[in-house]
């Protein structure tokens, strides 16, 4: 809960209220909501941020430390897909929603999220450029013979088709998550966006007993 000036609360009243509420809307209990809070704003003055929200770069920090994503495009988008209020900050509220997704068993919620992700201008579609842009730092450096994009170029080719149901050259939702009903290692195919499942559970874990 933040106070009318958009700066995270203190209370610990406030904060037992928030994660009641967060605890209920997410997988996590009320203990974990807490911890995450705790951890929120453990994050921002460890950054010592000149402002009192997460913003991109302390987020980027915990992905790379915390989830070993390193790609800046993939954490870019990822900060872009939780901050709902697009005030290019993420509150207690977008946080703990957000990792909760990120963590999450249900796949129409994850799907949701790496499609937005992947989806770079919002139009509802991934084209194949978005694809090319997602995918093309995660190739292995081109020899001097090579074009360094053709290794992208091929991915994108091989997960439109597998995943373009339409044939229109470009993925919509509906192609995506039908494709990935059919293969759930599918999900990431344009880039990594969630943690592995090693990391996912010594996370849990590590916010299991607070």
């Amino acid at each position: 809960m933040e106070n009318p000036r958009g700066k995270p609360t203190n209370d610990k009243k406030d904060i037992q209220k928030l994660a009641e509420t967060l605890h209920r809307r997410t997988m996590f209990s009320r203990a974990q909501v807490e911890h995450l809070l705790v951890m929120y704003r453990h994050l921002i003055q460890v950054a010592k941020s000149d402002t009192p929200k997460m913003d991109r770069s302390v987020f980027r920090d915990f992905l790379h430390r915390q989830f070993a994503i390193t790609e800046d495009i993939i954490m870019d988008r990822m900060f872009r897909a939780m901050d709902r209020d697009n005030d290019s900050f993420l509150s207690m509220e977008e946080w703990v929603c957000g990792i909760h997704v990120m963590l999450s068993h249900n796949l129409k919620e994850q799907a949701l999220f790496c499609f937005s992700v992947y989806d770079l201008n919002g139009d509802g579609f991934i084209s194949r450029e978005e694809m090319f842009q997602m995918l093309k730092g995660t190739c292995p450096s081109a020899t001097n013979e090579e074009d360094p994009d053709e290794g992208a170029k091929e991915l994108v080719e091989m997960v439109l088709k597998k995943m373009d149901k339409d044939h229109d050259g470009k993925l919509n939702f509906n192609d995506y998550f039908t494709a990935i009903c059919e293969d759930d290692l599918m999900l990431e195919a344009c880039g990594p966006c969630l943690p592995c499942p090693a990391r996912a559970k010594c996370f849990l874990q590590q916010i299991q007993y607070c």
